[in-house]
């Protein structure tokens, strides 16, 4: 089962990304995580959603595979996919922990950009190597994590930033060990699950809209590019490198 969603605790919903063996998720994948995030928020019987993953890290993006294998209409479908996913995190009606261990690449930053609090493990790393697979999207969500001279930096390097590092910054509040993180989240949870949930809720929506950024709208511009690139033909030989694991031609 690709996504999964638990009660562990009364009012705390946790919706777990189990996709092997690197969470790379394919269009159905991405699609249902948004409708599973979305029902969590949904259910007025819950207060907080917990967002975490099983395996060796916590998303590793789109499954690249797929789109070198289907084709245009599977990149459109992911990045409506991501879209949704993203988008779900953000309108969920009530507050998402997002739980991080081991990698969080690509369509994994975009979860974590727009869930309203992080936890990491001490091994979790954060990256778009987007440059390197011949695409854009998630530096709307990388900003929201890392200060804007670091965010490029990322982006144009395609190199990963520590979770330590993210703590420095204040977009992760707790750095624990990893066997400790499933803990740390409901920790986290269980102080949001004690408040009035209405209040929350509202809370939520409240600061929703107070963002200086429309975080769905500059990421669909962002995938503008994406799309560029792909027919442009450019995409092509990124994508195919790393499917063949090989160094990738950069002449153009």
């Amino acid at each position: 089962m690709t996504i999964e969603t638990h009660e562990r605790l009364p009012g705390t919903a946790e919706v777990v990304i189990d996709a092997p063996p690197v969470n790379a998720l394919d269009v159905a994948g991405w699609f249902a995580l948004a409708d599973a995030v979305l029902a969590a928020g949904r259910n007025p019987d819950t207060r907080v959603v917990i967002l975490r993953a099983e395996g060796r890290g916590f998303c590793a993006g789109v499954d690249i595979k797929e789109i070198q294998a289907v084709g245009d209409a599977a990149l459109v479908g992911v990045n409506r996919g991501c879209a949704a996913a993203f988008a779900a995190v953000y309108d969920c009606e009530v507050p998402v922990v997002a739980a991080v261990h081991g990698f969080c690449l690509g369509g994994g930053i975009g979860l974590c950009g727009n869930a309203d609090i992080v936890v990491a493990s001490d091994d979790a790393t954060f990256g778009l190597p987007e440059v390197d697979r011949g695409a854009l999207g998630a530096a709307t969500h990388l900003a929201r994590l890392v200060p804007q001279h670091k965010m490029r930096q990322m982006v144009y390097t395609a190199t990963t930033a520590t979770a330590a590092e993210l703590h420095h910054y204040g977009s992760v509040l707790r750095v624990v060990p990893r066997d400790a993180l499933v803990d740390a989240a409901y920790e986290v949870a269980a102080v949001i699950a004690a408040k009035s949930p209405t209040i929350i809720r509202r809370a939520k929506e409240s600061l929703n809209g107070i963002d200086p950024v429309d975080v769905k709208r500059s990421y669909r511009f962002e995938q503008g590019f994406t799309y560029e690139l792909h027919v442009s033909g450019v995409a092509d030989e990124q994508r195919a490198a790393f499917v063949e694991k090989r160094d990738p031609n950069v002449s153009k």
